[in-house]
């Protein structure tokens, strides 16, 4: 199932590994191209205009962009108590961990009379995106959503696409996750019009933000490339990655499930284990091959794991 590379003995520089093993790359050039027009008419447009991108490229009709507190509410009653208490405890772990990372003032004294004073401020408004095309990520609202709390940003908005399935809404344990952090603010819009209705503000329906934040495909990554400079970015996000460095004290079936975790996400995610271990490299394929067979996405995610 996933793909094995042996490097023993191989005195590789970095050009010799990104041979063996290539990156997926992206066309956001094209992207660029084809998401244009979408730009435009979020700019020039209204929410009428949001709602029929909704019906062309989600396939669903929201009652209104703006999801309403009620539906906010409604997610939060009817959420699992399983996936409420998970979500509590990594909201408390992502929290511990950021708070750590804020930033402190410092004064440097350079001459006498003479100092510099670094001094971190929020931003005033920030809109945050969260991907629902593929998978459900509730992970997504947490890690966005979280640090910009702790960073005592004042407004924040979060934009998640709407669902044919859920009435045009974003999904319910989307919608949930931000009433359990206290977000009251949530549209239902994706892609590159979410990027847009950020950068812009649209009159009477959402207040133009001075950054974006959040992952997303391709469209997302080039309306982000095409609107920087007029709202502040976080990064053009590539395909999801991760790398997993194991010895022969690793415990498989732990490292199969974060190679899991990462290759649910796209046909062209990269989940990797390097290990020196041979034991470790077959009882985690082993694992593999019990796993995927057991998730809704085994068919994306042995694509991805085939590292083809």
């Amino acid at each position: 199932m996933i793909r094995t590379v042996d490097l023993r003995g191989k005195p590789l520089d970095k050009a010799g590994y990104q041979e063996l093993l290539p990156r997926a790359t992206l066309d956001v050039a094209s992207a660029m191209v084809a998401i244009a027009p979408i730009l435009q008419r979020v700019k020039a447009g209204t929410e009428a205009d949001l709602i029929a991108l909704a019906e062309e490229f989600d396939g669903t009709t929201p009652t209104s962009i703006r999801v309403p507190q009620s539906a906010l509410d409604e997610a939060l009653r009817n959420l699992d108590p399983k996936i409420r208490a998970a979500l509590e405890k990594s909201a408390l772990r992502i929290r511990k961990v950021h708070e750590d990372q804020r930033r402190s003032e410092t004064t440097t004294k350079v001459v006498d009379g003479g100092t510099v004073t670094e001094r971190w401020v929020p931003v005033d408004r920030v809109g945050l995106y969260v991907p629902g095309g593929r998978a459900v990520y509730p992970s997504s609202v947490m890690m966005n959503v979280i640090p910009a709390q702790i960073a005592q940003v004042s407004s924040i908005a979060v934009a998640s696409p709407p669902q044919k399935e859920f009435a045009g809404l974003p999904h319910p344990t989307i919608l949930a996750t931000c009433a359990l952090l206290g977000i009251t603010e949530v549209y239902a819009v994706g892609g590159a019009q979410a990027i847009a209705l950020f950068a812009y503000g649209m009159k009477d329906l959402c207040a133009k933000c001075d950054l974006v934040t959040g992952p997303g495909n391709i469209y997302v990554a080039a309306a982000k490339r095409a609107l920087r400079g007029i709202i502040g970015i976080d990064s053009e996000a590539g395909p999801t990655e991760i790398a997993i460095l194991a010895d022969d004290t690793a415990i498989a079936a732990d490292v199969a499930t974060d190679l899991i975790s990462q290759a649910e996400h796209d046909v062209i995610a990269a989940a990797v284990l390097v290990t020196t271990s041979t034991r470790l490299a077959s009882e985690v394929e082993a694992e593999l091959e019990k796993r995927v067979a057991a998730t809704k996405h085994s068919e994306r995610i042995r694509t991805a794991l085939s590292g083809i």
